[in-house]
């Protein structure tokens, strides 16, 4: 249990400083002063007074996140509040199925109280928000950190919630998940973009992103940009005449390798939300006139939390914390890559898996290798025949909705399926029995819940390219001038060609996820000239088969060796490899989590980040490299990663009927640590939560209710019970 006892903030009520660092200033060597912490730039602070706009909803409240998003008087001029406004609303809806069938305002919701109870309130939160950069001094960092202080915060019980973005997500990433939960709970909540987020580069026009969202050409922006990429004068013009229209964004291009770096920038958001509450709360030297440093570590609980990417980069923040900055861990379906899986077994429903906790990147280009042509396999189903993604709902395409630039990709997938035959990459003499054999790869690579066969059409249309593509840039700071693999990132037209930027370009810091939203991937390569990925000509086979060659160069380059020969990169292939290799192994976790009490929830059926690469493998993993760790893995049957896609309404096809949202266990899982670290309740033992699908016909299943989500229960049966230790997990069926 950590929160200030009377005593200890006995110089508080008196109006004398609590030395929690080395006390001392220029002005008195006694006195603990204040300090914005090292590396971070000017500091812009704004109030919310609760009613007209606020730090959870934007002035939205929980009917104007459910509802249209907020337009602009002026699309093309976007006032900074403005953008932050519409920055909640779709972050917010990007993590969080915002449907009343669903759970939103009944099971969560900013409606919801911390005990569960549904009220009739909009759930708007007053208080203060700090937005900085901060930097290495080099200026190309500009890792973008906010705080957020409700005014409900208790100066005797003082918290901190840390809220990472997931994904590539900008500052309100985490907005929807951790952050709420910390605002509800009244405690300051530490948000960072971990060195991704918008940090967009037209390159044509050359203009860029600044802290607040608002787009400026390069010049205007100087020192204060976001992100720039490393063209400019002569390069740029050079590159923009061979590739116009194209460009860059942070995460990708930024040749840092964010990744290795995303616990740094979660410990770095504590230290600011310290100085933030400090600013605020702490007692002011009359000799100065300035705060004192009041609250730290000592006093200050800590719980490390958030989702996906957010989630690994609290991972990484609690196994890099030699302050102690961080008390406890509470995270949801984390980006979590573990560094050697020598001696770490994972079991599921007594079979071994085979070859668990591979890193991110090997999995990803290796199912984009294979996922199109797997997804029209007959078994592509879940067990109750739901085929959500381009092939709507049963076996038969469902005409224009399945088209990317004209061509359906159901004749995509076909054609990969016999680019792969050909290669020698599946077997069999028609399409469905190449499908099948696509299939059985994906399974046999750790895609083991019988859901994840009917996720692959809709993750291949909608997210993996994405991570494939950038996360291998990344690895190998490569520059956007590189086209890594024959790919770039454009807009693009109705007929899959490279097109010049739209005019909602200066929105995309409210509307983008930091990766592919106001442009796509482009597969320069393509016969005939530079095309939309999905209907890319592979120079190999002369078909529109999703550009092939370049998604087995992006799988060459992870691995070290030809996908499809298995003989060893060599020449330039081999450099950039090498590259590739080095910064993968930058970002890889050491399982130690220096005796922080942890609780992971992931679903089953994540399709996106596969337990058995992730949450199971980290989780075994960790009882190795920690034998004595506090560590609780509790495994949702029926979740999957993307809540947001859950709705009937705005959401793929099917997922209402199969899924439930993950995010309403991530709260509890953060209520069991709230109780750990406050009351000294013991966290329940690790298990299997076995939801119940809503069902119903896609599209229209059934309000969801408490026996859809039954809770984590304080003694599990025996059959739901998962064993961790010595660097193995079982799991049961």
């Amino acid at each position: 249990m950590k929160h200030p006892t009377p005593l200890s903030l006995a110089g508080l009520v008196l109006g004398l400083p609590l030395c929690l660092a080395a006390c001392g200033s220029d002005d008195d060597p006694a006195v603990d002063l204040n300090q914005l912490p090292a590396g971070f730039g000017t500091v812009q602070q704004q109030s919310y007074d609760g009613t007209t706009d606020d730090l959870l909803t934007a002035g939205l409240g929980r009917t104007g996140l459910a509802a249209a998003a907020p337009g602009f008087a002026d699309p093309a001029n976007p006032t900074a509040a403005g953008l932050r406004r519409r920055a909640i609303h779709t972050n917010y809806r990007a993590l969080v199925d915002v449907s009343a069938p669903g759970g939103y305002g009944t099971l969560y919701g900013p409606n919801v109280a911390l005990d569960g109870t549904v009220t009739a309130d909009e759930g708007r939160i007053a208080g203060r928000e700090f937005i900085a950069y901060a930097d290495d001094g080099s200026g190309r960092k500009q890792v973008a950190m906010m705080v957020q202080l409700p005014a409900t915060f208790d100066r005797n019980r003082a918290c901190i919630v840390t809220a990472p973005s997931s994904g590539s997500r900008g500052i309100y990433g985490a907005i929807g998940t951790s952050g709420e939960w910390g605002l509800k709970r009244g405690c300051a909540v530490a948000y960072t973009d971990a060195g991704k987020g918008t940090g967009y580069h037209d390159l044509q026009a050359d203009k860029v992103n600044l802290i607040d969202g608002r787009l400026v050409a390069r010049a205007t922006a100087g020192a204060a940009a976001h992100f720039v990429a490393d063209l400019g004068g002569t390069t740029l013009a050079q590159f923009n005449a061979a590739t116009p229209d194209r460009i860059a964004y942070k995460h990708a291009h930024s040749q840092q390798n964010p990744e290795k770096d995303w616990g740094r920038n979660v410990l770095d958001s504590i230290r600011f939300a310290l100085w933030a509450i400090n600013e605020v709360h702490a007692p002011v030297d009359t000799g100065s006139g300035r705060r004192t440093r009041a609250y730290g570590p000592a006093n200050t609980l800590v719980i490390a939390s958030s989702v996906s990417n957010g989630g690994g980069e609290s991972l990484q923040a609690a196994e890099q914390d030699t302050d102690g900055l961080i008390d406890a861990v509470a995270v949801s379906e984390p980006n979590a890559q573990p560094a050697s899986m020598a001696g770490v077994t994972v079991t599921e429903g007594g079979t071994a898996v085979a070859s668990p906790g591979r890193p991110l990147a090997d999995y990803f280009t290796y199912r984009m290798v294979y996922e199109p042509c797997a997804a029209i396999s007959a078994a592509a189903q879940a067990p109750t025949g739901v085929r959500p993604g381009w092939l709507g709902v049963g076996t038969a395409p469902v005409g224009a909705v399945n088209q990317v630039a004209g061509v359906e990709l159901q004749t995509v997938a076909t054609n990969r399926c016999a680019s792969l035959a050909a290669k020698g990459l599946v077997t069999g003499a028609t399409t469905a029995e190449q499908a099948d054999a696509a299939l059985a790869k994906l399974r046999a690579y750790g895609w083991t819940d019988p859901n994840h066969d009917a996720l692959h059409a809709s993750h291949y249309r909608l997210a993996d390219i994405y991570v494939a593509l950038s996360y291998v840039v990344a690895y190998g700071r490569f520059s956007v001038a590189d086209n890594v693999c024959g790919f770039s990132l454009a807009n693009v037209d109705a007929a899959g060609n490279v097109a010049p930027q739209a005019a909602t370009q200066a929105l995309l810091f409210a509307t983008g996820n930091g990766l592919n939203t106001g442009g796509d991937v482009v597969y320069n390569a393509s016969v005939g000239g530079a095309k939309l990925y999905h209907v890319g000509v592979s120079p190999s086979t002369n078909a529109v088969d999703g550009s092939l060659d370049g998604l087995l160069c992006l799988h060459d380059l992870v691995m070290g060796r030809e996908t499809v020969t298995g003989a060893p990169l060599t020449g330039a292939s081999l450099a950039a490899s090498q590259r590739v290799q080095a910064g993968l192994q930058e970002v890889l976790l050491n399982g130690r989590l220096r005796g922080k009490p942890t609780v992971i929830v992931a679903g089953r059926s994540d399709t996106l980040l596969p337990p058995n690469h992730t949450a199971r493998a980290y989780a075994a993993f960790h009882s190795k490299a920690e034998p004595a760790g506090e560590l609780r893995y509790y495994e949702v049957t029926n979740g999957q990663h993307f809540d947001g896609f859950n709705p009937a309404a705005g959401g793929v096809l099917g997922f209402d009927t199969l899924f439930v949202p993950v995010h309403h266990y991530m709260n509890e899982a953060l209520d069991l640590m709230w109780a750990r670290m406050t009351a000294g309740t013991a966290l329940p033992p690790s298990q299997v939560v076995r939801s119940a699908p809503r069902g119903g016909a896609p599209g229209a299943a059934p309000a969801i209710t408490a026996a859809n989500v039954p809770p984590i229960a304080a003694t599990p049966a025996a059959g739901d019970a998962i064993a961790i230790g010595n660097g193995a997990i079982t799991v049961p069926q």
